[in-house]
C-alpha cells in the first residue's frame, strides 16, 4: 500500500540495506575470478534469502531449507579439499562468510557450524569409509551436522570436558563399541536432525585411550539416549537452534569414533581453523552496519537538511569506515597467510580479537546514528547488533583469545 504524505510523516520508512561496496583501500579489488565466483554465489544467495528471514529472527524459528540451499550452491566448503568436494580457496571461503554474515548472523554461524566445524572435523580425522559416509552430503546439505564440544559446566574451559566415553564390552573377545555420557550446550544443529560430532573422555582404565584422552564421535541424532532440545531465550542469533543436548547411555558402534583424534588439541586444530571464518563474520557484520548508518544519514533529515550534512556525523563515519577498514585489511592478510601456509593460530586468534571488538564499536555507533530507527529490526541493525555479541564469544572468548596471544608473545602462559 503506498504511502500518503502527511504533515510530521512525510517520509515512512528507509531502505538502508542496499550494498554500497564499501572497500576505502581497494583491499577487494584484485580479487581472482574463481574467488570472485564463489563471492557472487554469496551474494545471490543472501539475495534470495533475506526476502524469507525476514521475521523468522523475531519469532526465533530456524528455516532448514535455507541451510540445504546453501549445501546445494556450494557454500559449505571452508578450504577443505577432498574428492567429491568443490573447492574454495581461503580468501573465497572468508567471501563467503563475510557476505552471508553481512546478511544475516544467523545464516553465518549456520555456514561456520556445519562447515568450518563439522565438515572440517570428519575431513581431518575421519576415517575413509567415514569421510565416504559424510563429507558429500554435508557439504551439500543434505545432512545437517553439529559439533558438540562446549558443556553446560565447561565453556571457556572446555579443556575439562567431563563427557565420557567407555568401551562397551561384548561378551566374547574383544568391543562391541563405545557407551556416551555426559551434557553438551550451545550446539549449533545438534536439535536439529543429522549427525554430530560429540567430543568426550575416554574413562576406561583398559581402553589404551584412557588417561585422559579426548577423542571425537560421529553420533547420529536418532541414536537413543540422544537428547538435544532448542534453547530458548535467546537475544541473538535467533533464526538458528542451537542445542543443549544430554547424553545418556548412547551406545555406537566401534566405527563411530573418528581414528584420527586422539586429545583436545584435535579439537583445538579444528577450533584455530575457524577463528579466521570469525572474523570474517565480524567483518559481514560490521560492514552491514556502516553501510545502513551511512546510508540513513544521506536519507534522513533532521533541522531542514540530511545528517550526513552535521559535522558530528561526519567524524562518526569517518570513525566507523576507519575501522572496518582495518578489518578488512586483517582478513585479506589472514586469507593470503593461510593460502600459504603461514597462518600460524595466534594470528587467527588476533583476528578474531580485533575483528569482533571492532564490529561491537561499529554496531554501536551505527545504531545511535540511525536514532530510535536504530532500535527497528527491519533496518537490521539493531539485530546484527545482537548477533555480534555471540561471535564475540564463540570460538574463544575475548579474555582466551588474549590469553593465547599473551601466551605467544611473553612466552609464559597466564591460563589458570
Amino acid at each position: 500500500m503506498s504511502h500518503t504524505p502527511v504533515p510530521g510523516e512525510r517520509v515512512a520508512g528507509y531502505d538502508v540495506s542496499d550494498r554500497l561496496g564499501t572497500d576505502y583501500y581497494a583491499v577487494f579489488a584484485d580479487i581472482p575470478a574463481a574467488d570472485r565466483e564463489v563471492w557472487d554465489r554469496a551474494k545471490a544467495f543472501i539475495d534470495e534469502a533475506l526476502p524469507r528471514m525476514d521475521g523468522l529472527w523475531d519469532r526465533g524459528e530456524y528455516d532448514l531449507d535455507l541451510t540445504r540451499r546453501m549445501g546445494e550452491l556450494d557454500l559449505y566448503n571452508d578450504g577443505l579439499v577432498h574428492q567429491g568436494l568443490g573447492y574454495s580457496s581461503p580468501l573465497a571461503a572468508g567471501l563467503v562468510n563475510m557476505e552471508i554474515s553481512r546478511g544475516d548472523g544467523s545464516l553465518g554461524t549456520v555456514i561456520a557450524v556445519q562447515g568450518g566445524l563439522a565438515l572440517r572435523s570428519i575431513a581431518l580425522f575421519g576415517s575413509d569409509e567415514q569421510k565416504a559416509r559424510w563429507l558429500v552430503p554435508v557439504a551439500r546439505g543434505e545432512v545437517l551436522a553439529a559439533f558438540a564440544l562446549t558443556e553446560p559446566d565447561h565453556g571457556s574451559d572446555s579443556v575439562s570436558l567431563e563427557t565420557e566415553a567407555v568401551r562397551a564390552r561384548s561378551t566374547g573377545a574383544g568391543t562391541d563399541g563405545w557407551v556416551l555420557n555426559g551434557a553438551k550446550k550451545w550446539i549449533g544443529n545438534g536439535s536439529s536432525g543429522g549427525v554430530t560430532v560429540v567430543w568426550a573422555r575416554v574413562s576406561d582404565p583398559s581402553d589404551p585411550e584412557h588417561d585422559g584422552k579426548v577423542r571425537g564421535f560421529l553420533v547420529p541424532q536418532e541414536t537413543p539416549g540422544y537428547d538435544g532440545r532448542p534453547i530458548l531465550g535467546k537475544a541473538s542469533l535467533r533464526a538458528i537452534h542451537q542445542a543443549h543436548i544430554t547424553l545418556t547411555d548412547v551406545r555406537l558402534p566401534a566405527d563411530a569414533v573418528l581414528p584420527g583424534t586422539h586429545s583436545f588439541k584435535d579439537a583445538s586444530i579444528v577450533l584455530y581453523s575457524t577463528r579466521s571464518g570469525v572474523a570474517w563474520s565480524a567483518l559481514g557484520h560490521a560492514t552491514a552496519c556502516y553501510e545502513a548508518a551511512l546510508a540513513y544519514s544521506q536519507k534522513r533529515a533532521q533541522f531542514g537538511k540530511p545528517l550526513a550534512k552535521f559535522q558530528m556525523v561526519q567524524e562518526r563515519l569517518t570513525q566507523m569506515l576507519d575501522e572496518l577498514t582495518a578489518m578488512q585489511l586483517y582478513c585479506r592478510h589472514l586469507a593470503d597467510l593461510e593460502t600459504t601456509g603461514g597462518l600460524r593460530p595466534t594470528q587467527a586468534s588476533l583476528a578474531k580479537y580485533h575483528n569482533t571488538r571492532a564490529a561491537r564499536r561499529i554496531a554501536a555507533v551505527a545504531r545511535d546514528l540511525l536514532g530510535g530507527n536504530g532500535i527497528l529490526l527491519e533496518n537490521r541493525v539493531m539485530q546484527h547488533m545482537a548477533d555480534i555479541e555471540a561471535i564475540h564469544t564463540y570460538e574463544g572468548t575475548e579474555s582466551v583469545q588474549a590469553l593465547l596471544i599473551g601466551r605467544d608473545i611473553t612466552g609464559h602462559s597466564a591460563f589458570a
